[in-house]
């Protein structure tokens, strides 16, 4: 589990493909190599992986078929930065929301526009998803923990202030760019409830009509 407080910016050091999967040599700076543990989760760019190496300053992570198809790591080269958040401890502050690391999908960025020292980014997403999008309430992208500002059909914006540009890879992001998704899992366990209950009552309501 993590919180979408973003702890590094990792560079790729090395990319080792094999057939459809990959794995990833991930340079660190403010996160001390030295603490990481073999087996450990790490979300990268939002993306929960485990720990299958550990270097003096980097450590690296398998990334599965699935992983790849349904994230942007699979369009990573040497040198790409990423967001590194290690996972949560229990009884530490939560300072952004719960985020899993398991990505729903890719969203684009549409447009970046700068308002005073923030700016402004708008993503589309897939329609499947913008259901789960909704106006002040939670989603991580690029496993940055973020508040929707404005959401139109399956486009929503959000709102990045300095501190978060510095911290995170946002300060380099352009029209164009894939994000990696993830939204509230609150939502998505309210909308399994709901549903499930609804076919359940449609099923009662069926078997009382033929008695």
């Amino acid at each position: 589990m993590f919180t979408g407080i973003i702890e590094d910016i990792g560079k790729v050091r090395a990319i080792n493909k094999k057939s459809k999967e990959a794995s990833f040599t991930i340079g660190v700076d403010r996160i001390d190599a030295s603490e990481i543990v073999m087996g450990e989760s790490i979300a990268v760019n939002g993306t929960c992986l485990t720990v299958v190496d550990i270097g003096s300053s980097d450590f690296s992570v398998d990334a599965s078929a699935e992983t790849l198809s349904k994230s942007n790591l699979g369009d990573l080269n040497t040198e790409s930065r990423l967001n590194l958040e290690r996972s949560l401890k229990v009884g530490e502050r939560m300072g952004g929301h719960m985020v899993t690391g398991h990505i729903d999908g890719l969203g684009i960025t549409e447009s970046v526009l700068k308002k005073g020292g923030s700016v402004e980014l708008w993503f589309s997403l897939p329609k499947a998803l913008s259901k789960y999008v909704i106006q002040k309430g939670s989603i991580a992208v690029d496993g940055v923990s973020l508040t929707v500002n404005l959401v139109e059909g399956n486009r929503f914006s959000v709102n990045i202030i300095p501190h978060t540009q510095k911290e995170t890879i946002f300060s380099d992001i352009k029209t164009g760019n894939k994000v990696n998704i993830e939204c509230d899992i609150i939502g998505k366990y309210v909308e399994k409830f709901v549903v499930g209950y609804v076919k359940n009552a449609d099923r009662s309501f069926d078997l009382l009509k033929k008695l």
